[in-house]
């Protein structure tokens, strides 16, 4: 354990590969800015190769013995990449929990206008969380906003299946589906 003076200074997080001068291996295997693997050289003799041409030498493969360097433009390269995540980033859903809401004496056109948003939540790929609220005397009938529940759940069997069964969260009955 280290007493007194100044703490350890830390490692900035890693901000991306090595380029350049912070390449700290005796050797590396570079390959060209076309794509040519030009063998395994000295750290030294691929800088100066790098900067004959103006561009950089990026660590690519850091856990290789000797570690693999590419000859590239870096800022292009930083470019690139970001592109590529946000384009990744961009073709990924989320899944999210939408809510419906029933209650115990609601009619029956407007089960099926609550049928129809939730069927279309289950097709944009999320979860369903039906509430059936109770007020007052309505909690000593909560069979009642089972039914209704599970009356809703029927109409979206052929899409959906249940994830969580009806259970009561204080004055509230919740059932979560999703996507079959």
């Amino acid at each position: 354990m280290r007493r007194g003076g100044r703490p350890r200074p830390t490692r900035p997080p890693d901000r991306g590969p090595r380029i350049n001068n912070r390449i700290r291996v005796r050797q590396v295997r570079v390959i060209d800015d076309e794509g040519k693997m030009l063998g395994v050289m000295d750290t030294q003799d691929a800088l100066a190769l790098a900067s004959h041409k103006g561009l950089d030498l990026v660590e690519m493969a850091a856990d290789q013995r000797p570690p693999v360097c590419r000859i590239l433009d870096f800022g292009k390269y930083k470019y690139e990449m970001k592109k590529k995540e946000q384009a990744s980033k961009k073709k990924q859903h989320q899944v999210q929990v939408k809510e419906v809401r029933v209650r115990p004496k609601i009619a029956s056109h407007d089960i099926e206008v609550k049928v129809k948003r939730a069927r279309k939540f289950l097709e944009a790929g999320d979860k369903v969380q039906i509430n059936c609220l109770f007020r007052g005397r309505e909690m000593m009938h909560q069979d009642v906003g089972v039914e209704v529940m599970r009356s809703v759940f029927k109409q979206l069997e052929d899409i959906a299946k249940v994830e969580r069964e009806p259970h009561r969260e204080g004055r509230r009955m919740v059932m979560l589906i999703s996507k079959k």
